[in-house]
């Protein structure tokens, strides 16, 4: 019901939703709503879907009990979940762990439906090489967006 209410309220067409977690293990029941857009989000856009949400879920009584509401962009930690995260990050350095337990870093370079194209790196000595490496969505089993601070 909250995704409903979450995605009813996305403003403008560049945003989007990437995940609604409702926890209640201790304490009141925290309901956070991850949003992301294609160029980002401010502050200002969390603030009115936190707004539109928690009117939402006041008037008509969702939650009956004391709650926490968060709206908040996706951090730099958070993995990429949808099509829309990865064809926002084509250009960025990633790490993906695979789901034979290997990870793989490099430059997203191509993203569609079913699979992605990365410049993998491949160290040779101090030296680090490039090559193309095609995989399909269902060999990952996490994807990082590595912050450079260069």
């Amino acid at each position: 019901m909250v995704t409903k209410l979450a995605e009813a309220n996305l403003t403008k067409k560049e945003h989007f939703l990437v995940d609604v977690i409702v926890s209640a293990d201790k304490g009141p029941t925290k309901i956070t709503i991850l949003l992301d857009g294609d160029e980002g989000v401010t502050i200002d856009d969390c603030a009115e879907m936190s707004r539109a949400v928690g009117f939402a879920l006041e008037e008509d009584e969702i939650v009956d009990s004391k709650y926490t509401l968060e709206v908040t962009s996706p951090g730099v930690d958070f993995p990429l979940d949808t099509l829309r995260q990865y064809k926002k990050n084509i250009g960025r350095k990633l790490k993906i762990s695979t789901t034979d337990g290997k990870d793989i870093k490099g430059i997203l370079k191509e993203v569609s439906e079913k699979r992605l194209l990365l410049d993998k790196e491949v160290k040779k000595g101090k030296k680090v090489d490039h090559v193309p490496l095609e995989m399909s969505f269902d060999q990952i089993k996490r994807t990082i967006v590595q912050v450079s601070f260069k």
